[in-house]
């Protein structure tokens, strides 16, 4: 007998249902439907995992994700059953590592010690952002793109995505990696209907609308997230190319700025 397989979410580290009960079918498969309050479970989780997994060292939140690499790698099968090509796997493992290895550089980057008149050190030092809500591509290289950046930096997302299987077998690569539970969350379903809570979100800090291909969707939701001063990356024009160099622009967008003064010569 084959027992057929059903998505469902991936909230605070478990893989629930959706609260409403909902389904929809991707490519004959069936996949939880997220609802508002699926949402705002998700950004609960986010939140509640933010300050200790912006707190783990850099080191640390590099192995993490050079694990999410291994555990990619020894799923490669299960995706390439999804239809994920061989090329696509190859530079999504690739952009894992890529960004495993900036985990313990970017601060050199993004930081710097400031020139003052003065008997001052004044020193400026990247944080994380906190909680980013992020309407994800629907392919596996798109998705390791707009999240690996946010959480290798201490950032904690939510991501939603039409791309059921893909997004949720990644998850299920999480779950078994050292990823701590909330630092990641899924959510399945339509943009147009979760994303709005999320760009109102008041616990919501940043928005990434990357994968977001209509433009009057993303101008609603840049506007829905003023009200709270939530940083928005607007999508890009035209089709992106996940495969090019992202360069450090994904992560320093996501990133504060804390500069720090101290007295010297006393």
């Amino acid at each position: 007998m084959t027992v057929r397989k059903t998505y469902k979410l991936y909230i605070g580290g478990a893989f629930p249902r959706s609260e409403s009960g909902r389904t929809y079918l991707v490519d004959g498969d069936n996949a939880a439907l997220a609802s508002r309050k699926d949402a705002r479970d998700a950004v609960v989780a986010a939140r509640k995992a933010q300050s200790k997994w912006a707190g783990a060292t850099a080191y640390n939140r590099g192995q993490v994700l050079y694990r999410i690499a291994e555990m990619i790698e020894a799923r490669r099968a299960e995706f390439e059953a999804l239809g994920v090509s061989t090329a696509e796997l190859d530079a999504t493992i690739d952009r894992w590592v890529w960004y495993a290895g900036w985990s313990d550089k970017i601060a050199q980057v993004a930081g710097n010690a400031n020139p003052v008149a003065g008997p001052f050190f004044n020193l400026s030092a990247p944080e994380p952002t906190g909680v980013v809500a992020v309407t994800a591509p629907a392919s596996l290289l798109g998705l390791a793109s707009v999240i690996a950046p946010a959480i290798v930096t201490g950032n904690t997302v939510v991501v939603i995505t039409p791309a059921a299987q893909i997004a949720i077998t990644l998850a299920e690569a999480l779950a078994t990696s050292d990823v701590p539970a909330g630092v990641v969350n899924v959510l399945t379903g339509h943009s147009a209907e979760v994303a709005p809570w999320l760009a109102s979100h008041d616990d919501v800090n940043a928005l990434d609308l990357t994968g977001l291909d209509d433009t009057d969707l993303a101008t609603d939701l840049e506007r829905s997230a003023s009200g709270t001063l939530k940083r928005v990356i607007r999508p890009a024009a035209g089709v992106p190319d996940f495969t090019a160099d992202p360069g450090v622009r994904p992560m320093t967008a996501l990133l504060e700025t804390k500069t720090v003064w101290h007295p010297k010569g006393f």
